[in-house]
């Protein structure tokens, strides 16, 4: 029975993860070019020799002869006869793939690298500008898989990738330099609630003093004035002995018509 494309993404894209982490060809692109080639897993070449990227040259477990299409630069497509590499499973042949990219050809070992630590459309791009395969619409053709199918889903998000000696050096920096700034927030904020403590104190040691300070009306004041309310006119309750004193030389100078 056929596998439907959803099958198939189920269960290659776990091989294509894994092979992401040593390879750094980003699994989205290995899924979208798995399809692409072998039609989800269900072409002869994929089921004749687990040959999911049409990788021709004789493979582990041999090979498989085949008819293929290959297209010329004008646009025109002719078929010829080709050997093709032949896997005892799928994993082997992703691996084989992803090798091709990292290693390149033996007159150009970086020819593919653009396709290696990157997102998978700018894989295919890369993989197209260096004449990986002869269609000239190899690039869109991916990008259009990618897109339909959400497979960059499947790449490996930038924190999971190990740091560098380099990464880990500045992320140990700047650890380091949260921490002090950490410190000195923290210290300033001590430092600023020791002086409101210390506002507070002091509030609290002049409303102490001012209320020592205000005292009822003295006996003297009461025994010569004779009322603590001056008939109603104020409403004495306490004050400062100054102010008793005060009070009683304005009321004297009153009673000596002075005033």
């Amino acid at each position: 029975m056929a596998l439907t494309r959803e099958q198939f993404i189920d269960a290659l894209a776990p091989m294509a993860q894994a092979d992401e982490r040593q390879s750094g060809v980003p699994a989205s692109i290995t899924i979208a070019q798995a399809i692409l080639e072998s039609n989800s897993g269900n072409s002869q070449l994929a089921v004749e020799g687990n040959n999911l990227f049409g990788m021709k040259g004789t493979g582990p477990a041999g090979s498989v002869v085949l008819p293929t299409k290959e297209q010329r630069t004008d646009g025109s497509v002719y078929t010829v006869n080709a050997v093709f590499r032949a896997y005892s499973s799928w994993q082997e042949s992703v691996r084989d793939h992803s090798e091709l990219i990292a290693r390149g050809v033996s007159w150009n070992r970086a020819l593919y690298s653009g396709a290696r630590h990157t997102d998978g459309r700018s894989a295919a791009k890369a993989l197209q500008e260096a004449g990986y395969a002869t269609d000239i619409r190899y690039a869109d053709k991916l990008i259009a898989i990618i897109d339909r199918h959400e497979l960059d889903r499947y790449d490996l998000v930038k924190g999971d990738e190990p740091m560098t000696a380099e990464e880990k050096a500045a992320f140990e920096a700047l650890e380091a330099s949260i921490k002090q700034l950490s410190g000195l927030v923290t210290a300033l904020t001590n430092e600023q609630g020791a002086a409101n403590a210390t506002v507070a104190s002091l509030s609290g040691r002049v409303l102490a003093l001012e209320a020592e300070r205000a005292i009822a009306a003295p006996a003297w004041f009461v025994q010569e004035f004779g009322s603590d309310d001056l008939g109603g006119v104020i409403q004495l309750k306490s004050g400062s002995l100054e102010f008793w004193r005060t009070l009683a030389v304005v009321l004297r100078l009153g009673r000596a018509g002075v005033l």
